[in-house]
């Protein structure tokens, strides 16, 4: 049945694509009002919904014109659901703000595609990321994939240089190959079991052949719209190519929507099939791109692909929390810590490597490049960004008190008490590469400016207030420790895991 509250899930997705529409009518000047002001009443709807599932501790629902699955489609919120889209909110906010700089059209000044067609991607990916967050069946997981797929490909591209153009391609061909994958592993579960419901899926799945097909080829494609390790080629010039505001909200948002679909599928779909090895397959990678990912970041002489290859660096912590909840529940013990780790890792980055993007657009500005061998100076004109890269660069390491901090001791402590140490020293070593250049970036930033240097350009106070704020969002968010409650596990079911 529908819940109290369940409108407010409709609202929280219909709210930006309206936005989407009224911009695209309006025009340039006036989409980036309309955005801003979609900004607001999105993050009224978002905590509405917070509180819905604070109150009822239950999870909040909505069914589609009255009809119940498996004829209808339910919407769904539960603890994951809820902490993502207020994440999500939070980040679209400040990229908002901070747009305003780069993508603002004052008045006498004429309009220009790049600005309107920013104002409309961001409200599209907001709406997208917030389908992914509540949508109830496999397919309208799908159609909220492939929504984000294609507001998030053009972000890439906005200033139309052929670089951009070939790293937007490159993109969205491995996001079209994901998304071939996973519909054809929807088509086998549905021929199967007689319904796409994520909730009826989770008690009807049974291990068999089919469903480890269904369940191999809709996890590598969602791995591809991940850039996990291998598949990760595509990350790096996209993300290092893209304005500043467009690179936060591709690395720190839109490959958290394909990830988030990972873990409803083994989660809620597949618990009772995905086995403890396959669990372990997948860290695999995930440590792999944390090492090939840090190494590689060393290596790199510009800021913004620095910042791009920490991106798939980070996107293999993510995956740790699969081996550590499955060893959990093989061993008959709460594997909620994983999970809750899980969350706060993606949490954390989100606002740090929103930080960190824009905090490199800044430098770009004021300096006129982004070579790491010549920040020198950045640090004197710049102190605001730079503290808010050094703390968002923290929060990545996993110095206390972060959120990055609370995600691996809680990853850690799970490694630990299901014997998978192998899992902790992979994260200590991850800590100790990216320490390494957030070092570097931070030590050549405040190095002395040469005699008679200034900035290319002065940089308004707010951007850099909005890089300080979404850093110390990360920073601080190690103090969910202190919540009564871990709100991810509300309205959620015990999770079943199939035997080693």
């Amino acid at each position: 049945m529908t819940t109290p509250g369940g409108l407010l899930l409709v609202l929280a997705v219909l709210v930006p694509f309206v936005a989407v529409m009224t911009g695209l009518v309006l025009g340039g000047r006036n989409a980036e009002r309309v955005a801003m002001a979609t900004v607001g009443v999105g993050l009224i709807i978002v905590l509405a919904i917070a509180s819905a599932l604070l109150s009822s501790r239950e999870a909040v629902v909505y069914l589609l014109g009255g009809w119940a699955p498996p004829l209808g489609v339910a919407l769904r919120a539960d603890g994951l659901s809820v902490v993502m889209m207020v994440a999500v909110g939070v980040v679209i906010a400040g990229v908002a703000v901070y747009g305003r700089g780069d993508f603002g059209t004052p008045v006498g000044v004429r309009e220009t595609r790049a600005s309107l067609t920013f104002w409309l991607l961001l409200m599209a990916v907001w709406g997208a990321l917030n389908l992914v967050f509540v949508s109830g069946d496999v397919f309208t997981l799908y159609v909220a994939l492939e929504l984000l797929t294609f507001a998030g490909v053009p972000l890439v591209c906005l200033d139309g240089r052929g670089e951009t153009l070939r790293a937007a391609l490159r993109y969205l061909l491995f996001a079209l190959l994901g998304s071939m994958l996973y519909l054809l592993g929807a088509f086998l579960l549905y021929g199967a079991y007689g319904t796409l419901d994520i909730a009826m899926l989770g008690e009807r799945v049974g291990a068999g052949p089919l469903t480890w097909t269904a369940a191999a080829l809709m996890t590598a494609g969602l791995l591809a719209k991940t850039a996990l390790f291998p598949l990760h080629l595509w990350l790096p010039p996209a993300h290092a190519g893209a304005p500043a505001a467009a690179s936060a909200v591709l690395s720190a948002l839109v490959i958290k929507g394909s990830w988030f679909l990972v873990v409803r599928l083994w989660l809620d779909v597949f618990p009772g099939v995905i086995t403890w090895s396959a669990a372990q397959w997948l860290a695999g990678l995930g440590v792999a791109a944390i090492l090939v990912g840090n190494i590689v970041a060393l290596r790199q002489v510009r800021l913004k692909l620095l910042i791009a290859y920490s991106t798939v660096a980070q996107i293999g912590y993510l995956f740790l929390m699969f081996p550590l909840a499955a060893g959990a529940r093989a061993a008959h013990m709460d594997g909620s810590a994983a999970v809750t780790g899980g969350m706060l890792q993606a949490i954390s980055h989100a606002t740090a490597k929103a930080a960190m993007f824009m905090a490199a657009g800044l430098i770009y500005a004021a300096l006129g490049h982004d070579r790491l061998a010549d920040l020198r100076g950045v640090g004197r004109v710049l102190p605001v960004t730079v503290l808010g890269f050094a703390l968002a660069g923290a929060s990545l390491i996993g110095l206390p008190p972060s959120g990055g901090f609370l995600a691996k001791w809680l990853l850690i402590s799970a490694a630990v008490s299901t014997a998978q140490w192998w899992w902790a020293l992979a994260m200590l070593v991850g800590g100790l590469l990216t320490s390494v250049y957030v070092f570097i970036v931070v030590m050549r930033a405040m190095a002395p400016a040469e005699v008679g240097w200034a900035p290319k350009r002065v940089v308004p106070g707010y951007q850099q207030g909005v890089v300080l704020g979404l850093a110390l969002c990360s920073f601080l968010l190690g103090a969910a420790a202190l919540l009564p409650a871990d709100i991810s596990g509300l309205g959620r079911p015990a999770i079943a895991w199939a035997a080693p």
